[in-house]
């Protein structure tokens, strides 16, 4: 179906009842519902009959039937449709575009939404209940979210409804919103200057990364400790799921959790990358970013006072497949017998400086087999425990056969 048609259509009808509307005017409105929030023409066309319906105070115009009304928890993309929700979270809106978002609440489930500034909506306040009429839910980034545009009508409502949010298993999160049980097992360093926190959640059935962006009012988590986190957006990139805990309501709670850390992997290291060995960290609270050898952070720049780590960032081959895996200091020092204190040492007494460090750690552990357990995020295997294995012939002589037999 054409633009076109859909903008000449409208104007006859209003034509029709002796009321003449710009036509510019009409195509903005179905050009921005369509290419913009990604509804189907059809649906645009009714959208701004609607509007303009009421708009004029002109009965019988509008085309077909109203939205239809659903529970949150069964609306998907792609569809045109009138909700009911409680405001269970406000959070920072991302460009001048958008005048609010946040996220809405029923019994069934929870949906961010987005209002966009040319809609001149009402602003919506947290804790109240609202009803949304003719609002169009779309995707981004493989999440649903709910558009308040131009031709949504909102409308604060009464509501004694109790809310008490579903918990999922984290293997069980799906793009949208969630609410887990989970323990804080990792930090990471952040990687952007607007990160408040981000690191490792875990539960019984698995693990996933998390981030906090900072926002007035957000605290960190502390590690090891358990917390509900009720409502916080499921993301997806790359295949991969991650929890952006900006909107979500944490509270830490008593007790403690089994929380599955991931597969055994063995291999032999076979490379060893840049950036490992001795390095520094910035001391900044909440950063601690590696340093470049000038002590410079690309957030926080020159840091005099630094503190160092170990590390490495390797390759490790099974002889099917590569992967990539980071040890931590702990495991550094228990492979390779160099302490953190003694990397320092060699460092400051050798004229080669921290390359002497990096080579030493690198023989020390290349070519040589391993068990490694951890959990793979973002393409690496962040090993928790790894111990080295003796050499085993028939295993070399299994894959050179192995690979005699695949080759052409």
């Amino acid at each position: 179906m054409d633009i076109t048609d859909v903008v000449e259509r409208i104007s006859r009808k209003f034509a029709s009842k002796g009321i003449n509307i710009d036509r510019k005017k009409i195509e903005s409105k179905v050009t921005r519902l369509v290419e913009e929030f990604g509804v189907n023409p059809s649906e645009a066309e009714r959208t701004v009959l609607n509007e303009f319906s009421r708009e004029y105070s002109v009965p019988g115009t509008a085309g077909g039937r109203s939205a239809e009304q659903k529970d949150i928890g069964e609306i998907a993309s792609g569809e045109w449709v009138t909700i009911q929700g409680k405001v269970v979270a406000l959070t920072q809106s991302p460009s001048p575009s958008v005048s609010q978002t946040g996220i809405l609440a029923d019994p069934t489930g929870a949906i961010r939404f987005v209002a966009w500034a040319r809609s001149q909506a009402p602003a919506l306040q947290q804790g109240r209940w609202y009803r949304l009429e003719s609002a169009v839910v779309d995707e981004y980034r493989g999440v649903p979210k709910q558009n308040i545009h131009s031709g949504t009508t909102v409308a604060e409502i009464e509501s004694d409804v109790a809310l008490v949010p579903s918990l999922s298993q984290i293997s069980k999160l799906k793009p949208g919103v969630g609410s887990v049980r989970a323990k804080v097992i990792e930090e990471w360093e952040p990687n952007h200057e607007r990160m408040l926190e981000t690191g490792l959640l875990g539960d019984e059935s698995g693990v996933i990364k998390f981030i906090i962006w900072k926002e007035e009012g957000k605290e960190r988590l502390e590690p090891g400790t358990v917390y509900s986190i009720y409502y916080a957006l499921v993301d997806e990139f790359n295949g991969r799921l991650s929890l952006n805990l900006s909107s979500a309501v944490y509270i830490p709670e008593e007790g403690d959790l089994d929380v599955k850390r991931g597969d055994t992997v063995k291999g032999v290291i076979i490379h060893v990358a840049p950036g490992s060995g001795l390095i520094k960290r910035c001391p900044v609270e909440g950063c601690n970013r590696t340093l470049s050898r000038q002590n410079y952070c690309p957030v926080h720049e020159i840091q005099q006072k630094f503190r160092y780590d170990l590390r490495v960032k390797g390759v490790l081959d099974d002889g099917k497949k590569a992967k990539n895996i980071l040890f931590s200091r702990e495991i550094v020092e228990a492979l390779t017998g160099i302490t953190l204190d003694e990397a320092i040492k060699l460092a400051e007494s050798n004229p080669l400086g921290m390359d002497e460090v990096f080579y030493r750690i690198r023989d020390a552990v290349t070519g040589r087999y391993y068990s490694c357990s951890g959990s793979e995020i973002e393409g690496r295997i962040l090993a928790k425990k790894c111990e080295k294995l003796a050499f085993n012939p028939a295993d070399l002589a299994a894959l050179i056969n192995r690979a005699a037999g695949e080759s052409p």
